[in-house]
């Protein structure tokens, strides 16, 4: 099923129709599920960084990176108004589902993303807001309007986006970007296949009626079995990759592995999952724990800075 681009024609409703869309409704096209994950890492990177950031300059970064986070959902909910329609998982999203006009999205999200970049490099530095300006970019442009439609790496390439909200916390503490910081990144980046194809494999049909050219629909549920499994391995070496960099603990690193493994574990039961499977439970199960996963890897790091902090003031804390 081909699904016709018919942004410009969705909800053509009245004035008054546009004024009924609530606060609740914008907030919605923000991705807010989406957006606790990048303000999460965002502020570990933030956390982890070298040296100290005033704490209301800190408390704007973050803001600033949520509201650019936000723009990002605005203007990917925008531009995939047609296929969200069609697919189950997002119907009833704001645009596809008439609360909000797309054209008022396209504003939102413009002028949220000009908000962010500029208060973010005014307040805190213009690295970070040039890190975050191209974030929006390569989410909005890079992957929501080229790269989601046209191959099956889509998240491969696409998974960028999500992975430089550490980076851009980093940066706000130390106006750099070092290996430190590219290597919170690659975490982020090599989890992503992982995560969203666990997704996509018991969310083909969706994928399939609307035409995206996810891993699964193109090159089977075996091929996706594979890479889930070589990215989940990946994803590891990144994980204790700080304790061997030296700005993590030995501990952490142990943390990290035990973690680690347990992700590799359900995504080798997802391998084993025979093919057409309707059920798809290892595939649920290894989705669920990603995120888990994800969140408890850099809690782990922000506690191994906290703890380092303690123990290297302990005397002057006594």
């Amino acid at each position: 099923m081909t699904v016709i681009d018919d942004r410009n024609s969705l909800g053509h409703d009245s004035e008054l129709r546009m004024s009924e869309a609530s606060a609740r409704d914008y907030f919605e096209l923000l991705k807010p599920r989406v957006m606790s994950l990048v303000v999460f890492t965002a502020f570990a990177g933030l956390i982890v960084a070298p040296g100290h950031i005033n704490p209301v300059i800190g408390a704007i970064a973050i803001l600033c990176i949520a509201v650019g986070a936000g723009a990002s959902g605005a203007l990917n909910m925008w531009y995939d108004a047609d296929i969200d329609a069609v697919m189950t998982r997002t119907a009833k999203r704001p645009i596809p589902d008439g609360r909000i006009q797309p054209s008022e999205a396209l504003a939102f999200g413009l002028v949220l993303s000009c908000f962010s970049v500029s208060i973010l490099g005014l307040a805190v530095n213009w690295l970070a807001a040039s890190i975050l300006a191209f974030t929006i970019f390569f989410y909005a442009v890079i992957y929501t309007m080229w790269l989601k439609r046209s191959t099956p790496q889509n998240i491969v390439i696409g998974g960028a986006a999500g992975a430089f909200p550490p980076m851009i916390g980093w940066a706000c503490v130390t106006d750099s970007v070092t290996i430190e910081s590219i290597t919170l990144f690659m975490i982020i980046f090599l989890w992503t296949p992982a995560h969203f194809w666990a997704l996509a494999l018991f969310k083909m049909r969706d994928y399939e009626s609307v035409g995206v050219p996810m891993l699964p629909n193109v090159s089977g549920e075996r091929t996706t079995k594979n890479q889930i499994v070589v990215y989940a391995v990946l994803t590891a070496v990144s994980a204790v990759a700080p304790t061997f960099l030296g700005f993590a603990s030995t501990g952490y690193g142990v943390v990290a592995a035990l973690l680690s493994a347990i992700f590799v574990y359900w995504s080798v039961i997802c391998w084993r999952m025979p093919d057409g499977d309707e059920k798809m439970v290892p595939a649920k199960k290894l989705f669920a724990y990603s995120i888990f996963y994800l969140f408890a890897i850099f809690s782990a790091l922000m506690f191994d800075r906290l703890a380092s902090f303690l123990v290297s003031h302990w005397g002057m804390l006594l």
